[in-house]
């Protein structure tokens, strides 16, 4: 994947005055969201798992000194292509299997005169071994854990994120456009599935996963299976696409054949209850207040059962990132921000990116109107 950018798009002023406030010297990333969004690339397939994985064999991580030149420790499986697209210089390169990398990584902090100052790892994301490790290799420096500020970090987009956000949305609701509409009776899920999964990468995607399932389908993230669609079911889906490490991130619902009366009134009540929960996503609004409204929304509307997420920030290499809008959340919303908005119960599943500006939150993706349900066949 060749960097669209050329230039750093992460939200590098924000990182600086985070660290200055909690006077941490230095970030090491770990996490496939936070490596990919401070070297500016995405890993594909076998080297994508390594970021995933504690125990992985083929750690990378990525020094970020507050001052100095950031320096990625990489094996030589991984070196290749952060040399060809990320918009980092420095690389130092180990033994896949031979050396640690944190042993590397402790090297570049001493080399940068930091091996006694604070140092933020991610906790979340580092195993207890390795944790045990840092602390042998770097004595009298303090570790702390640097996953919520990372977090706070990313979830305001710089100007480029945005319009990476926005290709990924523009991606997904043209595979959706292209194969939604062409759902007849007989056809599996497993076959609309893999429809929209070769439309995305066909159209570019790095890689795609989601679900889609019928509503006569109780399991609903068990994986899509040989159920045939019938005249009459709602098409769930929930699809994330990504493109240069930023996700696109819709769900649109469906009819096959024509609806019902009643379903077009229930389709209606949720797209409205879907677009008042947009609304209430401007800056200062708390993440468990626009999930309770979304939540009293569904309750005053006759709905069984409670929204289980009514949204998400969004940002590199997973989708689902914080704020989370949950009852629990103590977030506030800030101006940047960009969030998926998805308030539903069972089937009636939408779902749109939108960016919190001091005016009204803005869709990412014009490009599927919700106005009314789409009919397939």
């Amino acid at each position: 994947m060749a960097n669209a950018f050329g230039k750093i798009i992460a939200n590098v002023e924000r990182l600086h005055r985070l660290m200055d406030e909690e006077s941490i010297s230095a970030v090491v990333a770990r996490s496939g969201k936070n490596f990919t969004y401070l070297s500016g690339f995405a890993y594909p397939g076998t080297l994508a798992r390594h970021l995933e994985f504690p125990d992985s064999p083929r750690e990378v991580l990525l020094v970020w000194p507050r001052t100095g030149k950031p320096v990625m420790v990489l094996n030589s499986y991984a070196a290749p292509l952060a040399h060809r697209d990320s918009w980092l210089e420095r690389i130092e390169v180990v033994d896949d299997y031979a050396e640690s990398p944190y042993q590397r990584a402790a090297n570049v902090l001493r080399q940068l005169g930091l091996a006694g100052e604070t140092i933020g790892f991610e906790k979340s994301y580092v195993s207890a071994n390795r944790w045990e490790e840092i602390g042998r290799l770097l004595p009298r420096a303090r570790i702390v854990d640097s996953t919520d500020l990372m977090d706070r970090v990313r979830w305001v987009k710089t100007p480029e994120e945005v319009a990476a956000l926005e290709a990924g949305a523009r991606l997904l609701d043209q595979a959706y456009l292209e194969v939604l509409p062409t759902v007849r009776p007989g056809d599996t899920e497993r076959l609309v599935h893999s429809r929209i999964i070769e439309s995305c990468l066909r159209r570019g995607a790095n890689w795609a996963h989601g679900i889609l399932n019928s509503s006569r389908n109780t399991v609903a993230y068990g994986g899509e299976s040989d159920m045939a669609f019938k005249e009459g079911d709602i098409i769930r889906n929930d699809y994330v696409a990504y493109l240069n490490g930023y996700p696109g991130h819709q769900s649109r619902s469906v009819c096959v054949g024509a609806p019902s009366d009643e379903q077009k009134r229930v389709y209606g009540v949720t797209r409205d209850i879907y677009r008042a929960t947009i609304e209430q996503c401007r800056p200062g609004a708390r993440a468990a207040d626009i999930y309770q409204f979304a939540n009293d929304s569904f309750h005053e509307a006759g709905f069984q059962g409670n929204v289980s997420l009514a949204g998400h920030g969004v940002g590199p290499w997973w989708h689902q990132q914080e704020p989370y809008m949950v009852p629990s959340s103590a977030r506030v919303l800030e101006e940047g921000m960009v969030v998926a908005l998805e308030p539903h119960i069972g089937y009636w599943h939408l779902q749109d990116m939108v960016l919190v500006t001091d005016d009204s939150p803005r869709l990412l993706s014009p490009l599927f109107s919700t106005d009314e349900m789409l009919v397939a066949g």
